[in-house]
């Protein structure tokens, strides 16, 4: 992994693609002038030069180091601009920061990936770091769920993903305004059948805050660990560094700290899916 030397330095990336996702999400894809290594589940931040920084986590895959890819959705002054490039454009990448999934501790596991709306970024760098390392784990569950179909990262990938054989994938849609040959239903509806051992499996949630809230909590009640659930806890940060506080959980910064968490290192904290 690269030593940063000076975290306050951005290095230069050319945009060389804007692919839209959904109405309000694109993935922009980029050339590092150097090349960046990520765990995944860490994060960076995206400069857009003259309006300013956001963090993001990478959405591609952590084995390739001259191109990366962040899925970002449109909500404020920084995003709209990222949502306005175009081949070509210049952009500023600091990092990586935080800490990501520890891959050797989900080594010989049976585990659970439960994804929602926007959570589905960091996921897709997750679940190829594990079919790059297919055969390490003992059992591979994905279960997915959006508001509606046409909410869904990635449609054309998860496709794909359904026809692996070492990938049990079921995805789900609160409401259906398209052609839908998937479950309806919030997430945790298809959570029940996850054949798994529960009490020494691994889980691990991504989404929304309130998705992410009643997921772990139906998981604790099927009887996952809590130190066995892993939850990337991405709301709230700022500088990247921990210098300004704006992420801080409790004792934590989430930035520095985190993203990822277990649930037993903050589940005392109060307003954590605020």
């Amino acid at each position: 992994m690269n030593k940063i030397k000076n975290p306050y330095r951005p290095i230069k990336a050319e945009v060389i693609d804007v692919i839209t996702e959904t109405e309000n999400i694109k993935t922009i894809r980029m050339k590092p002038s150097e090349e960046i290594s990520f765990k995944t589940g860490q994060f960076i931040e995206l400069t857009v030069p003259g309006v300013g920084e956001a963090p993001f986590t990478p959405s591609s895959r952590p084995s390739i180091k001259d191109m990366l890819e962040v899925s970002v959705m449109k909500v404020g002054k920084v995003t709209r601009a990222i949502h306005e490039l175009k081949k070509g454009d210049i952009v500023g990448i600091r990092g990586p920061f935080g800490n990501g999934y520890p891959m050797e501790d989900f080594k010989g596991k049976e585990i659970l990936i439960v994804g929602g709306g926007c959570g589905f970024a960091p996921l897709r760098s997750l679940m190829y770091e594990f079919f790059e390392h297919e055969g390490e784990f003992k059992k591979l569950f994905f279960r997915g769920g959006c508001k509606t179909s046409k909410n869904f990262l990635y449609r054309s990938e998860l496709e794909q993903w359904a026809k692996r054989k070492d990938l049990n994938l079921e995805l789900t849609v609160d409401e259906v305004n398209s052609e839908w040959n998937w479950k309806v239903g919030v997430v945790t509806t298809i959570l029940d059948d996850v054949d798994m051992d529960y009490s020494s499996g691994i889980a691990v949630v991504c989404g929304p805050p309130i998705m992410m809230k009643f997921a772990t909590k139906k998981l604790l009640d099927m009887g996952f660990k809590e130190s066995n659930l892993y939850l990337s806890m991405e709301r709230n940060m700022s500088c990247g560094i921990g210098k300004c506080g704006h992420c801080r959980l409790g004792i934590y910064y989430t930035c520095k700290d985190g993203p990822v968490f277990r649930y037993d290192m903050i589940k005392d904290y109060p307003d954590i899916w605020d």
